[in-house]
């Protein structure tokens, strides 16, 4: 019986681990294979040319991607889409108590990625994968009714999503646990571990063994390289917060010029288009192009053409209402940094520090725009297959993390959740006080007096409940005031208690939560708060201190429960 107990969890994790991640390499790869198989069919067309200065060009990307904006807008209509939804609402989900994520929202935006990148919007596609592969997750568990916390489901989805996009097993079992559930616990690392290492012997199995980026050989001795690689980080960082803010002032504007969704995505649309005629490079995944960067096969003088146009048309694709991810364009961004940062390098030491460099900027802007700066190392590590790489990316990749954590903040998810006025830093305990209403620790058990009872009357009644304080209230159960005994004993018995009342002692809001609870109480001295209906003025209840802490014990115990074992 006590073997049984232990084997029906463990059999149990294993086969969530399986399912996720057999499920996720299907349509990690089914999504690739979509977006390349279409972006393909368009581009092989000739139709819609030019000639310009005997340099051709064509209208395609403009057309293709305005068709895209104009399908995007339906879908965003069929499925109800106020917003598009990634990984900072996966990052969200997991640290909630309530962390069910909206499926149909979920697969919504999925969809929209999908369309953007087969469009050729200048988007990525690991985002999307990381939020579906969530949202399945968070499926799964209200269907199943398990026991197994949520948090573990969304970490399945996503470690199986990253493990199969990069063929990085390790890598996705870091990225999960660091970037999106943001804890090991023992029971969480078990499922997670076996989707990651299930979705990319699937994905090799029955896909072939894709990877994300072929590595040419790399250079003897990089160790030495290592001092160079933390000087260049902060200006990998640097590039990652021009990158992200242009993303963010992009939606911001979108925001505040009122002029809706459909306009917003037609423009952005648009803009990106005409950049695709002149600079197609900066369309779609950016897979070819970065693959050409580390095979040494673009001109050092169009690299800087690239990186600005990437960055550009990124900010207005994603900003301006073309859904995708930020991580395929923050690889295309790191890469040609690296690449541009390589060359000056060799040029000054004559040593050939190209491919070592695009790798390191690769790692170094991508990180800090994930917040994942572990599991991007892992990525370098088992693309490369070489050690001393890995330790020159994290040289780059220190030194990049920490100057956008000062100068920006932890990664764009996380900003864009403080945008929002949600601070994930602060743990799942602050999140959850403030997610925690006082309705759920309101106590409907207090005295009430009349407004024409004695104080003779009210020191009786006080007595016999065992309290020192007592409410007023008239006939609607509006709120007078609040009597405490100590200032009526000694007053004439033969006097309205409501000529002693306090009528505007400390009071806690109807839809309060427990973070504010706490606040008010840390001033409070007495026996209990009245908490009362701003808009109507009527008292629902009271707590006492009792019952906040109490109720702050419980959630700190649940929490750590979750975070540790």
């Amino acid at each position: 019986m006590f073997g049984l107990a232990l084997i029906v969890p463990l059999v149990t994790l294993v086969i969530l681990g399986v399912g996720v991640g057999i499920t996720m390499a299907v349509v990690s790869n089914a999504f690739v294979k979509g977006v390349i198989f279409l972006t393909s069919t368009y581009k092989s067309n000739h139709l819609l040319t030019f000639t310009l200065q005997e340099h051709q060009f064509s209208l395609m990307p403009l057309v293709v991607i305005i068709f895209a904006a104009l399908s995007i807008i339906y879908v965003r209509k069929i499925f109800g889409l106020d917003r598009f939804y990634g990984p900072a609402d996966s990052i969200y989900a997991a640290h909630r108590s309530d962390n069910e994520l909206d499926v149909r929202k979920g697969l919504g935006s999925t969809l929209s990625a999908f369309i953007s990148a087969s469009g050729g919007a200048s988007v990525g596609q690991y985002g999307p994968l990381v939020h579906f592969g969530a949202t399945m997750g968070s499926y799964l568990k209200q269907i199943s009714k398990s026991n197994i916390p949520t948090d573990i489901f969304l970490g399945c989805g996503v470690a199986g999503a990253i493990s199969a996009g990069f063929n990085a097993p390790i890598a996705g079992i870091l990225f999960a646990h660091s970037a999106i559930i943001r804890h090991f616990s023992l029971k969480a690392v078990a499922p997670i571990a076996v989707s990651s290492l299930v979705a990319a012997s699937f994905s090799q199995y029955f896909f072939g063994n894709n990877v994300a980026f072929e590595i040419s050989s790399l250079p003897p001795n990089l160790i030495s390289v290592i001092p160079l690689a933390l000087v260049m980080g902060p200006i990998f960082g640097l590039i990652s917060i021009v990158f992200m803010n242009s993303i963010r002032f992009t939606s911001m504007w979108g925001a505040n010029s009122k002029l809706g969704h459909i306009k917003l995505t037609l423009i952005g649309a648009s803009l990106c288009g005409m950049i695709g005629i002149f600079v197609p490079e900066v369309l779609g995944l950016g897979t070819e192009t970065v693959k050409a960067l580390l095979n040494n096969e673009i001109e050092t003088e169009y690299l800087i053409v690239l990186l600005i146009f990437k960055i550009i048309a990124t900010a207005f694709c994603i900003g301006l209402g073309m859904f995708g991810g930020v991580f395929s364009p923050a690889i295309f961004i790191g890469s040609v940094s690296g690449a541009i940062i390589g060359s000056i390098l060799t040029y000054l030491t004559g040593n050939n520090l190209i491919l070592v460099f695009t790798i390191a900027g690769m790692a170094a802007v991508t990180s800090p725009v994930v917040g994942a700066p572990i599991a991007i190392v892992a990525v370098i590590l088992e693309l490369t297959a070489s050690y001393d790489m890995a330790l020159v990316s994290l040289g780059s990749v220190v030194t990049s993390s920490l100057t956008v954590s000062i100068l920006f903040g932890y990664s764009f998810f996380d900003k864009q959740l403080l945008d929002r006025g949600i601070d994930i830093r602060r743990g799942r305990g602050h999140i959850g006080l403030t997610e925690t209403s006082v309705e759920t620790i309101v106590s409907d058990e207090f005295l009430r007096l009349e407004a024409e009872e004695k104080n003779s009357i009210a020191i009786d009644k006080m007595v016999s409940a065992g309290v020192t304080e007592a409410y007023l209230l008239d006939n609607k159960k509006s709120f007078l005031g609040k009597i405490i005994i100590t200032d009526i004993v000694k007053q004439n018995p033969d006097q309205l208690a409501k000529n002693f009342c306090i009528d505007n002692p400390l009071s806690i809001k109807s839809d309060a939560s427990l973070q504010q609870c706490i606040e008010a109480a840390s001033e409070f001295v007495g026996e209990t708060i009245p908490v009362i209906d701003r808009q109507t003025n009527v008292l629902q209840g009271v707590v006492s201190e009792a019952d906040i802490f109490q109720a702050y014990l419980k959630l700190q115990n649940n929490v750590i429960d979750l975070e540790t074992k």
